[in-house]
Order: structure tokens, then C-alpha cells, then sequence
């Protein structure tokens, strides 16, 4: 389409286009510079004039009957115009004549309209009279139907004309005094209701007691708590929030509707109807002139406990078994329940008091002033009551109720320790020893189950059972009839506080947010820390503390060796523990006290870090007992001097080689379930196990014999330090698992590990690091008696072996070929070890205890030949006597064959050879003994045939020492 078609079809903008296209062809034209030019130009525009009116004339053609009836009806409206024209003005001169007419009759008008006004006010008057008969009727059908608005509106407006309009009527006056008096009630009839839909009326239906299915009651339990007059409302949608309410939105009332559907709503109806009736002060304040003296802000204490009193009765009735009370059954979870509940219903009464004042503050938005009619002063109105002085309420109630069940008064008397938490605290006076008590004197004979006795026993204990004490003001028991049941919740207790803190704490915060505390925190916290702190946290603690110290008394008792077996736990207990082997009832104990410690820093979060050093305080003094009773076992008499094994375990160097060897690490890998990866081969781990044997004969080899003090005699004590060996490891594992669910909590830990349902919370690094410190102090005195049991039965070995060589005649003239009497030692006292330790250790730990101990036996007797004088056939056969002897009780104990006394047995039947034949045998077979122990078998068999000559000696070592050379040279190529 050309810009003559687009002008064409674009009617809107048709004249600015129009005039646009024509100064373009004006502008075209003139600038032409030929004529023909000009004639094409010209051409152009016909044709576009032509399509325009042919389009046009398709458009009309089109639209021909909208056209023709567009026609039409404007031909019709504009003949109306015209004849309304003339109508107007033939009503304008009617009008005319009119004025004229009543201009000549005016004065007879007036009296006409004068008169017509005084018999319409007579008759108003009239109306009215029988309208305000009719007021008390309409007045009691509002009342009945709690259109309270309505029944308001009508009794102040039939008073103001009462009192104005129709005061003169004298028969008037009865009925006049009735609404007056009237007037009263229904102020007292709004407040009332009003105070009802306070403290009655629960909103939200979705909360009802939470009962397990063992003590499930009846299903009506929530509406008797929420309406003691069990006529619950249901309401057809949520309270909306009061600061979501509209203060500008007029308030109406449905008649046709129920008036208590919407609780919000009503509530502004009676705020809205005490204002018509001019009653707000009154309300906000006492109203002397009421039967009932309280008014809404006094009313507020006494209907809190009243909450409490119906919610306890409704708890006790629901759950208390027939002939049972719940005081009896001593479960917290009843309290809790209670104080959910008491919770829900409390927020919902503050609610419905902000609801009030915001219905307050918009009728009354400023306090109003006004002069005392004495001094003239101006007096400021407190008019409003506020959220502070209902919140404050409700912390005195819960306070109060608080006070009873957790045995305040009581466990005042009791007072706790200063400092109990720091982690500097010296609680060593629980642990010290008592004097003894002296003996009561045992009552011949008593009248505790006499009649008497038993009746008056009675009385006390009802007298006790139904004393509420301070529970609520004695003024408010009177008015609500409470007293009876406060107490048949749960017995007083101060442990209480851990069932109900977590739920406690989420109110006391939702108190703080909703109230201004001048310093941050609100009356019922401060009640609540003040107990923690002042009595249940010392409670604990002596309570923990008495319980340790017990159990350390017993492990002290164990120490001295005296009934050993009564100081473990039983088997029940082993089993309920998940553990094999007997613990100590001390280590048991204390862990039961730990746990108690950890359950009580999820129930009170808020005070972890106290619980937190209390743990670490008690966990330093039982580490402190523990190595006092480790010492008490290993420590020669008042000496400083210990046993040699302990002396070896305490030892740096030693310990590290120790726990460097396959066996310690195969034990750790053990533990932790890692047995699939060999650690070293058969070479290596006898090559190791030679070392040790090599430093342990190193050092003791050179003495004479061994002391008999510097070794544990008594294999009981060895029992015990197998039993403390368990009992620590089990002990620091389990702190240890607390460890890592604490460093998960901490705020530096980046750990992600999954928790219990209850966590624990976040502790400061200072503790923690301490618990850690604890827990490593716990597992290496675990691991030092380990080792020390490792190395006390290698002790044995050569207290009872290094004799054998150097005390006993192995080259006399008596046939003799039993064992030595020392090897008989050593071998009762390994099977008495072993039966002591078997029952005390683990497998695994058993085997680290026996295992490679016949290689260091067949080390200790083959180094041992250089202590040997002399010795005949009869000298090697009773030798290997000994080797058999110990060898066949190593492998009663250990189960498997122990080849290196075969090995041993062997070096001592070479002595039945001369040194040439020995010479042969290592060239012919290669040496299986080392060069040192070859030549002090030639010296051994020197000594024992004095025919050889010293010379002779020395020719035979320089033969060995070329064999031997030659031997290696040979191997090694």
C-alpha cells in the first residue's frame, strides 16, 4: 500500500495527514523542474484519489444498514430534544403563574404550616413515649441474643431522651429510674462478658492435650479446659492478628448472624459498647459503684490462676489412674503437659487483652485530662491498662506455680557451693575419707504399725497432700476454689526443671519479645536462672559428687586387694552395657553420672559450659583416684622406687618401642575392626620380637636375681589393673564419642556429623580442648596398664628363669631330670596369671600379653648358658626337661605350638657333640644360631671337659669364625 492508501485508511489521524500529504505535493510540484514530471505526479495522485473513492464506495456499500439505522436514531433523539425544549418551557410558565397565585394567599399559608408543625411534633412526641415503653422488652431480647451494640445503643439513647426531650413527662419517671438502674447491669454484664472471651474462649482447636496412649481419657478434655462451663464455641475462622486490624473500620453488628462467631469482632463490640455506655474508665480501672469490685486489669491475676487451677483438675481427671495419684507415679511429664497447656491458654488470653487495647486505643487514642475538684490541679487519667502489666501477671502465676513444683522453699534451705562450675574447683572433700559414724542405737521395740500411729500418720499425710502453701495468694484460692489439686500433679522436685525448661525458655522468650525488659531480661527469667543457679546446679553436683565419692571409697577398698570381685559389676550390668569383660563399679558409676551430666546439658541447653567444667571437674578427680590406685598397686612401700614393669612403662623410649612393635599396632588396628591389612611379615615381626627380648635381657640378665619387691606377687593385683585397663578404655571411648558430638557443635568446627534428636549445644573451645585433655589422660593410663601387663609377665620370666642357670648344678653325679623348681614356679604362676587375666581382658589383649613370650623363654635359657659352670648329659637332658615343661604350658595357653623352645632345645643338644662335629653340621647345613651364642656353647662345652685346652679354645672360635664368615659370604652371594 502507498502513503496515499495508508493516509486513506487511517481516519484517526485523517487531518494532521491530510495536510501533511498536501504540503508534500505542493512541495513536489513546485520543485519540479519539468512538465513531465510534474504529469506523472499528477497521474500518480489520480489514481490514488480514484482507489480512495472506490474503497470508500465498497464501504458504504458494506455498511449500508448501519449507516441508514446510525441515521435513523439520530433523527429520533433529535426530535425528543425538541420536544422536551418545549415542554420546559411551558413548565416554566405554569410556574410563573403559580408564584403569582400563591404570592396573593401567603399570610393564610403560613398558619396552615405553623399548625401542621405542632401536630407533627405531638405526634413524634407521641411515637416516642411508645417507643421508650418498648425499650426494656427490645432492651432484654438484645441482651438474650448478646447483640450487646444494639442493646447499648438503644438504652443510651432512650436515657438522653429520658433526660431531655421527655423530661417533663412525670409518667415517665418509673421508667426513666428502671433504665438507669439498667444501665448498671449492662455495664456489668459487658465486662463480665468480656472478661469471658479474655480467659475462656481458645481460638485455635488444633492444640489439645498430648497424651500417650496408655493414659488417653476422654475426647472432650481440651473443650472442659478451654470453657469451664463446657459450652464451647466454635468459631469459623482464626483470631486475626491485633496489629493486623483495621482501628479506621466502623464497627457493626449482624443481627441475623452469631455474634460470638468471630471473637475478634465481638470483643470490639463490647470495648465499642462500654465506650457508648461512657464505662471505659471504669473498666480499665476498679469501679467502686459495681457489685463485683475488679475490673479488667484486677481481674487479670485471679484469672490466670484460675487457667491453672481448671487446666491441673482436667490433667489430674484425665490421667490419674483410679485409686492412683499422679503425685505418686513421680513422672515430670504430667508438669510439662500441664505447662504446655497452661502456655497455649495464656497466650491466648494476651492476645485477646492486645486485642482490647488496640480496640482501646482507638476509641481513646491519648489519656484525657482533668481538674481535681480540691486542689484544681490538672490530673492525668490512666485510663489503659498495657502488655506489660497482663505479661507481667502471668509471670507471677507461672512463677508461683513454678515455686511449688520444683520444691523452691525447700531446697532453699540447702545451700549450694560458690563456684561449683569453675574448672579450678577442689572437690577433693568428697573423695576424702570420713570418719566413721558412730553406731545408732538399735530401738527394742516401736508403735510404727500401732492403730494410733498409723492413724495419725494418715492425717499428717493428707494434711500434706491437700497443703498447696504459697502456690496462689490465699485470697485468690477463696475466690476460685482452688487448693485441692495443685499438688496432685507431680511430686515437688528440683530435677522438675529439666523436663519443663526447654518449652519454659521458648515462652520466657516469647514474654521478652512481646514485653520491654530495661535490662533484657524478664522477671520469670530471672526466677529461673536464680534457682538453676542457686539450687538445682548445686543440687546436682552434690548429689553427682556423693555418688563418685561412694564409688572411689570401693575402688579405694580395691586397691588394698580385699574382695576384689564385689567391685565389678554384675553380669546383668556387663549385658546392658554391651561389654565382655568386667568393669569397675567405680568407672560405671561415674560414667552414669557423666550421662546424667550430658542429659541435663540437652535439657538445659542454656547452661552447657556449667555443665560442661562440672564434667571436667569430676573427670580430673576420678583421673587423680585412678592414678592414685595405679600408683597404690606399682609403688614399692612409701619408696619412690616402683615395680620394674612399671618403671618400663613409664619409660619414653621403652614405651615407644613398645607401642612401635606389630603386636601393639595389629591391637589398635583390632579395635578398630581394620584386620584385613597384614602389618609385617614372619621375618620382620620375629626380627622385632628379638630386638625386645634382646633389651628386656639387656637389662636384667646383668643382675644378680631379681628382687621379689620389684614384682607383683600378688596376681589378684593383676586382675585389678586388667579390670582398670577395661574399665578406662571403655570409660575414655565413650567420652570420647561425646568429644566428637560436642566439637560438631562447636562454633569453630566445620564437621557436619549427624546428631541425636537432642543436640547438644555449643560449648566453648576452653572446656572442650580441657574434655579432650581428660579424655587422653583416661586412655593412656588405660594403655600404660596394658603395657605394664605385657611387661610384668616378661619380668616373671626372668625373676623365675635367670635362677635357673645361676643357682641350680646342672653337671652333679645324681641322676636328676625333673624340671628345675624354678621352672615349676614359672609355670603356676603363668597358669595362675592366665586364669586371672582371661577372665579380665579381651581376647586380643590376652594374646598381646602372651604372645612371642616363648621366644623371649628360649632367649632368656640360651643366653643364660653363660652363667653355667659345668654341665653333663644329665645337666642337657634335665635342660630340656625345662624347655618341654614351659613349652607344653605356653601351649596350653596360647593354643599353639611354641617353636622357638623347640629351637632352644635344640642349641642345649648340641652339647652332645663335640665342636667338630659342630663345625661340620654349620657347613653342612649352614649356622641357625649366631656366632655369640655358638661360642658360648664351645666355652659351656670347654669348661665341662677339662681336657681341652684354652688353646685348643681359641683355635676352635677362629675355625667357627671362618665357617661363619665363609657361611654369610656364601648366602649373601
Amino acid at each position: 500500500m502507498d502513503e496515499t492508501e495508508r493516509i486513506a485508511t487511517s481516519p484517526s489521524s485523517k487531518g494532521r495527514e491530510t495536510s501533511e500529504f498536501l504540503m508534500r505535493i505542493v512541495r513536489t510540484l513546485s520543485h519540479s523542474a519539468d512538465f513531465e514530471q510534474r504529469e506523472k505526479e499528477k497521474a500518480r495522485i489520480d489514481k490514488a484519489y480514484k482507489q480512495s473513492d472506490k474503497k470508500l464506495g465498497e464501504l458504504v456499500t458494506a455498511h449500508y444498514e448501519d449507516l441508514t439505522k446510525v441515521t435513523q436514531d439520530f433523527s429520533r433523539m433529535s426530535k425528543c430534544i425538541n420536544d422536551s425544549r418545549e415542554r420546559i418551557t411551558k413548565i416554566r410558565e405554569d410556574l410563573s403563574s403559580c408564584k403569582t397565585l400563591l404570592h396573593c394567599k401567603r399570610d393564610e399559608l403560613r398558619r396552615l404550616w405553623i399548625e401542621g408543625v405542632e401536630h407533627k411534633a405531638m405526634v413524634a412526641l407521641l411515637d416516642q413515649v411508645e417507643l421508650i415503653k418498648e425499650v426494656p422488652v427490645k432492651l432484654d431480647n438484645f441482651i438474650i441474643s448478646k447483640h450487646y451494640l444494639h442493646a447499648t445503643d438503644l438504652l443510651v439513647n432512650a436515657v438522653a431522651k429520658l433526660e431531655k426531650p421527655l423530661a417533663g413527662i412525670d409518667a415517665l419517671r418509673d421508667l426513666k429510674a428502671e433504665l438507669i438502674a439498667r444501665n448498671e447491669q449492662l455495664h456489668e454484664t459487658l465486662i463480665e462478658e468480656l472478661n469471658k472471651q479474655i480467659y475462656a474462649a481458645v481460638p485455635d482447636q488444633s492444640v489439645s492435650l498430648k497424651r500417650s496412649s496408655s493414659y488417653r481419657r476422654g475426647s472432650n478434655l481440651t473443650k472442659q479446659l478451654s470453657d469451664p462451663e463446657c459450652k464451647q464455641t466454635k468459631p469459623t475462622e482464626l483470631l486475626k492478628p491485633p496489629e493486623m486490624m483495621d482501628l479506621n473500620k466502623e464497627i457493626k453488628e449482624d443481627l441475623n448472624g452469631n455474634p460470638e462467631e468471630n471473637p475478634a469482632h465481638f470483643i470490639a463490640v463490647l470495648v465499642e459498647a462500654l465506650f457508648v455506655l461512657r464505662k471505659i474508665p471504669d473498666s480499665a480501672e476498679r469501679n467502686k459503684k459495681m457489685k463485683d469490685p475488679l475490673g479488667i486489669k484486677s481481674k487479670i491475676e485471679p484469672e490466670l490462676s484460675a487457667i491453672v487451677a481448671r487446666t491441673s483438675q482436667q490433667v489430674v481427671d484425665s490421667y490419674a489412674q483410679q485409686g492412683e495419684s499422679l503425685s505418686s507415679q513421680n513422672q515430670p511429664r504430667f508438669l510439662l503437659e500441664l505447662l504446655e497447656n497452661v502456655f497455649h491458654q495464656f497466650r491466648n488470653v494476651a492476645r485477646m487483652h492486645k486485642i482490647v487495647l488496640r480496640n482501646l486505643q482507638r476509641i481513646i487514642p491519648t489519656p484525657e485530662e482533668t481538674v481535681d475538684e480540691v486542689s484544681g490541679v490538672p490530673v492525668r487519667n490512666e485510663l489503659l491498662y498495657d502488655m506489660n502489666d497482663v505479661w507481667s501477671k502471668i509471670q507471677a502465676v507461672l512463677e508461683l506455680v513454678l515455686r511449688e513444683y520444683l520444691d523452691v522453699q525447700t531446697s532453699s534451705r540447702q545451700r549450694a557451693p560458690t563456684s561449683f562450675d569453675e574448672p579450678s574447683t577442689d572437690i577433693n572433700s568428697y573423695f576424702s575419707k570420713k570418719k566413721p559414724t558412730k553406731s545408732k542405737k538399735i530401738s527394742l521395740f516401736r508403735f510404727d504399725a500401732s492403730i494410733h500411729a498409723m492413724s495419725t500418720n494418715s492425717y499428717v499425710d493428707d494434711n500434706m497432700t491437700f497443703d498447696t502453701g504459697n502456690l496462689f495468694h490465699v485470697n485468690l484460692l477463696s475466690e476460685v476454689g482452688l487448693g485441692k489439686h495443685q499438688m496432685e500433679m507431680c511430686k515437688p522436685s528440683v530435677n522438675n526443671i529439666t523436663a519443663i525448661f526447654m518449652p519454659l525458655e521458648a515462652f520466657i522468650k516469647e514474654v521478652e519479645d512481646a514485653v520491654a525488659c530495661q535490662d533484657g531480661t524478664s522477671s520469670l527469667q530471672s526466677f529461673v536462672t536464680e534457682f538453676i543457679q542457686n539450687i538445682f546446679l548445686g543440687q546436682v553436683h552434690a548429689t553427682v559428687s556423693s555418688s563418685i565419692a561412694a564409688a572411689t571409697k570401693g575402688l579405694q577398698i580395691i586397691i588394698s586387694g580385699f574382695d576384689a570381685l564385689r567391685h565389678v559389676v554384675d553380669h546383668k550390668t556387663q549385658k546392658d552395657l554391651g561389654v565382655t569383660r568386667p568393669l569397675l563399679t567405680s568407672t560405671v558409676t561415674v560414667d552414669r553420672n557423666i550421662r546424667k551430666l550430658q542429659e541435663l546439658m540437652q535439657s538445659l541447653p542454656t547452661y552447657g559450659d556449667q555443665f560442661l567444667n562440672m564434667i571436667c571437674n569430676i573427670l580430673k578427680e576420678y583421673r587423680d583416684t585412678c592414678n592414685s590406685a595405679y600408683r597404690g598397686i606399682v609403688q614399692i612401700e612409701s619408696d619412690e622406687k616402683r615395680v620394674i614393669s612399671a618403671t618400663w612403662a613409664k619409660d619414653e623410649d621403652i614405651s615407644r618401642f613398645l607401642r612401635s612393635l606389630p603386636s601393639w599396632r595389629s591391637l589398635q588396628m583390632s579395635e578398630r575392626q581394620d584386620l584385613s591389612k597384614k602389618l609385617c611379615s614372619e621375618e620382620e615381626i620375629r626380627t622385632l620380637n628379638s630386638k625386645e627380648a634382646l633389651i628386656l635381657i639387656s637389662n636384667l640378665s646383668s643382675e644378680a636375681i631379681i628382687p621379689q619387691q620389684e614384682i607383683i606377687t600378688d596376681v589378684t593385683q593383676m586382675r585389678t589393673i586388667a579390670n582398670v585397663h577395661e574399665s578406662l578404655e571403655w570409660f575414655a571411648g565413650r567420652l570420647r564419642q561425646f568429644c566428637e558430638l560436642l566439637s560438631a557443635r562447636s562454633p569453630n568446627s566445620m564437621n557436619s556429623i549427624e546428631l541425636s534428636t537432642r543436640e547438644y549445644p555449643p560449648v566453648s573451645d576452653k572446656s572442650l580442648e580441657s574434655l579432650k585433655m581428660l579424655v587422653k589422660d583416661f586412655q593412656d593410663l588405660a594403655e600404660i596398664c596394658l603395657l605394664l601387663l605385657h611387661l610384668e609377665v616378661r619380668v616373671h620370666c626372668f625373676y623365675f628363669l635367670l635362677p635357673v642357670a645361676k643357682q641350680s648344678n646342672y653337671a652333679g653325679p645324681i641322676d636328676d631330670l625333673d624340671p628345675d623348681s624354678n621352672v615349676l614356679k614359672l609355670n603356676k604362676d603363668l597358669s595362675a596369671m592366665e586364669e586371672m587375666l582371661v577372665q579380665s581382658l579381651q581376647p586380643q589383649k590376652f594374646k598381646y600379653i602372651f604372645e612371642s613370650l616363648g621366644f623371649l623363654v628360649s632367649s632368656i635359657l640360651m643366653s643364660s648358658i653363660q652363667y653355667l659352670k659345668k654341665i653333663n648329659e644329665n645337666g642337657i637332658k634335665k635342660m630340656c626337661r625345662n624347655l618341654f615343661a614351659i613349652q607344653q604350658n605356653l601351649t596350653n595357653i596360647t593354643m599353639a605350638r611354641e617353636t622357638d623352645l623347640d629351637h632352644a632345645r635344640q642349641y642345649y643338644e648340641l652339647l652332645y657333640m663335640n665342636p667338630d662335629d659342630v663345625l661340620s653340621l654349620i657347613v653342612e647345613k649352614g649356622p641357625d644360631y649366631s656366632y655369640t651364642e655358638y661360642v658360648s656353647l664351645f666355652q659351656l662345652y670347654q669348661k665341662s671337659h677339662p681336657h681341652i685346652k684354652p688353646a685348643n679354645l681359641d683355635t676352635l672360635l677362629h675355625k667357627l669364625e671362618e665357617v661363619m664368615n665363609k657361611t654369610q659370604n656364601g648366602s649373601s652371594t
